[in-house]
């Protein structure tokens, strides 16, 4: 996890970082789920098929919703990238 410390979950510092960073984690997913509306509407995805709707350029990294920067993957493949300490992508 994110916020551990000698393997010990540091609540309090997960708590301020959540509350820091609630309003752009909003908003991000609210544009994961724009994207995912968008491909289901097109036909490439549908409600429980395990696929996820896969950001080129991720969101976090400043990624868009442009149809160029979209694709659908398998949701066990999507959610594989490494990570950092933070959650965040590498």
């Amino acid at each position: 996890m994110a916020f551990q410390k000698n393997g010990k979950r540091d609540y309090k510092r997960e708590l301020e970082w959540e509350k820091e960073n609630r309003p752009n984690r909003v908003k991000e997913r609210a544009q994961r789920n724009a994207a995912r509306r968008e491909m289901e509407k097109e036909g490439k995805v549908k409600k429980g098929d395990g696929k996820d709707v896969d950001h080129k350029k991720p969101i976090s990294k400043g990624g868009k919703n442009g149809k160029g920067n979209l694709r659908v993957k398998d949701a066990s493949e999507n959610r594989s990238f490494k990570r950092n300490k933070d959650g965040s992508m590498k």
